[in-house]
């Protein structure tokens, strides 16, 4: 296979970073990974993937540090920007140190560090949730990439992981008007399907609790899930495609709470199923359009399910 070039994945070692690592070297990439420490055991599923050993260089690297990003990103002609901090629960002490700095200036270093290695596009992960919080948009009406989740709502509500994706993806697109710089923003939903890492990370916690948690009650509400593997997909259309621009909306399946849980039980009717659900506050319907267009396809749902607990029950995350 033809060598495609150079590009590089920032926070390589997280969840949907390392399946779009995977891609890329099965596609004949040459890949810079960043880390926080290569040497870390917890990195060594990437050092195991495919063509990992003579196309895969990790680059130890902080969001915070530029300098650490420029020798990263140096010679590269692409660069996915998948790092971003998750936080695994709601509660978020202190939210500008520990979500709004990594995610915005994280972004920014990022972004100058591209325009520095004259790097020819940057692929940037945002999230559904930079376009899902927006209590003024008309009701019942699906929402594309022209909606923006509303940062004082955002603020207020304390909805801190939102206010830091909306933040970094608006400044990726006032940074990419003012320096020139081909910049692509992909918002995918919830991100479920199998692991690669061997830590739990904050999306697949969703799906674990569900089967483990044994919750009296649940709020009966929309989830809006894609799978990482297409998630990677989406990010490799938006840096190939030449007519790829601006935003796009990924996600998959809509689905309720409760019918999720149903679907599941038909599969595996041994697991600790919440006992009873209360009814969930309406969520208006993203729409993927978009990226269909550019030649995006998404897998079944069922297959995702069962793909993420064969992958849990790998790692011995569940039983």
């Amino acid at each position: 296979m033809a060598e495609k070039g150079k590009v590089c994945v920032t926070g390589a070692g997280g969840y949907v970073a390392s399946w779009v690592v995977k891609l890329l070297l099965s596609k004949g990439y040459i890949v810079h990974g960043t880390v926080r420490e290569p040497s870390d055991e917890k990195y060594s599923h990437l050092k195991k993937l495919e063509k990992a050993s003579e196309n895969l260089k990790l680059f130890k690297a902080d969001l915070l540090e530029y300098n650490t990003l420029c020798s990263a990103i140096a010679g590269c002609d692409g660069v996915f920007h998948v790092a971003s901090p998750v936080p695994p629960t709601t509660v978020v002490p202190n939210p500008e140190v520990e979500l709004m700095e990594p995610a915005v200036k994280g972004t920014l270093n990022v972004l100058k560090a591209c325009t520095e290695a004259k790097v020819k596009r940057v692929v940037v992960v945002s999230s559904g949730y930079a376009v899902m919080r927006n209590p003024r948009w008309p009701k019942g009406k699906v929402k594309d990439e022209t909606c923006w989740s509303d940062k004082e709502y955002c603020r207020t509500t304390e909805n801190w992981y939102c206010l830091s994706k909306t933040e970094a993806e608006t400044e990726a697109l006032e940074y990419a008007k003012k320096s020139g710089l081909d910049v692509v923003r992909v918002c995918p939903t919830l991100v479920l399907g199998p692991i690669l890492q061997s830590t739990i990370n904050a999306s697949s916690l969703v799906l674990i609790k569900l089967l483990k948690e044994g919750y009296e009650s649940l709020e009966n509400k929309h989830r809006m899930i894609v799978d990482a593997r297409d998630v990677a997909e989406a990010l490799l259309l938006a840096y190939e495609q030449p007519e790829a621009e601006g935003r796009y909306i990924c996600t998959a399946h809509m689905i309720k709470m409760q019918d999720l849980v149903e679907n599941l039980r038909s599969i595996y009717p041994y697991y600790n199923y919440p006992k009873n659900f209360t009814e969930g506050e309406e969520t208006e319907n993203l729409s993927s359009e978009k990226l269909q267009r550019l030649g995006w396809n998404y897998r079944p749902l069922e297959e995702t399910l069962v793909d993420s607990i064969k992958s849990y029950k790998e790692a011995g995350i569940l039983d």
